[in-house]
């Protein structure tokens, strides 16, 4: 039996009390110290004790600054997150975003409500609508910038909304690359996206070369009284370089969704509240997703989506052992983990090896199970965070 504390109601609609389905040979837990693996949602994790059995945390979605990466990678914990699983969501509320704003239909409701008094509001309505006149959308540029699992599928629609769409992905996957309508025009920089654009919404990861990528440079390329979208992350945009386009009139608004500080005290802005995921589909897409990579793993050594780990996938194991190394990415810590072995008489039938930034994994099939004395043997080398002995498979 292995032990799992779920930490939010994940998905509404996967059972009735929102906790996800984890299938035979899984209990839930309240106790930390017992869990095998730890599913979140929103729940912070910095500062929790993991205890000694954790062995991985699954994110029910894409964001996982909710859990300590780095931490968990020194102590042989794989953190998973979902990506994509909420992509059409996200999808459908940025290209509603762009049809709906460009008609400043928006106004045109608080209008209406702030005239709901009015008996003559007939009359009115019709003397005050030319306030609202907007644009269409169709034949205008588009620019997306990340072309993944959420920014592809917003190109394709805006494409067959009759845009014209351009696309900036420096890191394009072969995935979503045949994904990605033949229409969408591939440019290599953010500045000739932002060129005359009359639409750019965002779609990247917080990371390094993306904290702040566009602020007022790259709006002052973009056609008077454009609209930026941010959908990703709020550091992904410069605000105090959008407040002033915004406050210069270059900008005609920008939508995003996450209610800061500053930007909620910006002109012109539609701010909504971190909601770009939030549909019962995608809590069950990211639920399902995120138990499958936690039961891949807990089962094979399967790893796929993983945020501080390489991926890794030999399928279930076909000899009399099974174990994973997870270590630090140092030279010559195979030579060390076959040495290791061989001292002991253990033969490896089958091994794959890969890292990911300072850390690494190593899953190897044997001819006959792992025992203590090597067990013991690689848990003693140096730069090994933790062996996980994984059973067969069974007949």
């Amino acid at each position: 039996m292995r032990y799992v504390k779920v930490m939010d109601n994940i998905a509404k609609r996967i059972t009735r009390d929102g906790e996800a389905e984890l299938g035979e040979g899984y209990q839930k837990t309240d106790d930390i110290s017992q869990a095998d693996a730890i599913l979140v949602r929103a729940s912070d994790i910095h500062g929790i004790d993991f205890g000694p059995s954790v062995r991985c945390v699954a994110r029910s979605g894409a964001g996982v600054n909710n859990i300590p990466l780095e931490e968990c990678a020194k102590r042989g914990i794989v953190v998973f997150n979902s990506p994509g699983g909420n992509s059409n969501a996200v999808k459908e509320l940025v290209v509603g975003m762009i049809l709906v704003n460009s008609r400043g239909t928006a106004g045109g409701i608080d209008w209406v409500r702030s005239n709901a008094g009015d008996p003559d509001i007939v009359r009115a309505s019709e003397r005050s609508k030319k306030a609202f006149v907007g644009h269409e959308a169709i034949g205008r540029k588009a620019g997306v910038v990340g072309l993944g699992a959420v920014g592809s599928k917003v190109a394709n629609a805006l494409i067959n909304l009759g845009l014209d769409v351009y696309g900036y992905d420096p890191y394009l996957s072969v995935e979503h690359a045949w994904q990605l309508s033949r229409e969408v025009k591939r440019v290599d920089s953010l500045e000739e996206l932002c060129q005359g654009a009359d639409y750019v919404t965002l779609h990247v990861p917080s990371k390094e070369d993306t904290v702040h990528m566009l602020g007022e440079e790259q709006v002052s390329l973009m056609a008077d009284g454009a609209m930026l979208l941010n959908y990703a992350r709020a550091d992904i945009v410069d605000e105090d370089g959008v407040a002033r386009s915004l406050e210069s009139g270059k900008l005609g608004c920008f939508v995003c969704d996450f209610a800061t500080p500053k930007t909620t005290r910006m002109p012109r802005t539609l701010i909504t509240p971190h909601m770009g995921a939030c549909t019962d589909e995608a809590e069950e897409n990211c639920a399902r997703m995120a138990v499958g990579e936690m039961k891949a793993y807990l089962e094979d050594g399967t790893i796929r989506n993983s945020v501080n780990y390489p991926d890794c996938d030999m399928g279930p194991c076909q000899g009399q052992g099974r174990f994973a190394a997870l270590h630090a990415n140092v030279p010559n810590m195979i030579g060390q983990l076959t040495a290791a072995l061989a001292g002991t008489g253990t033969n490896i039938q089958r091994m794959s090896n890969a890292s990911q930034g300072a850390h690494a994994y190593t899953l190897v099939d044997t001819d006959s199970p792992l025992d203590r004395q090597t067990y013991d043997r690689l848990r003693a080398i140096p730069g090994v965070y933790r062996i996980r002995v994984i059973r067969p498979a069974q007949a």
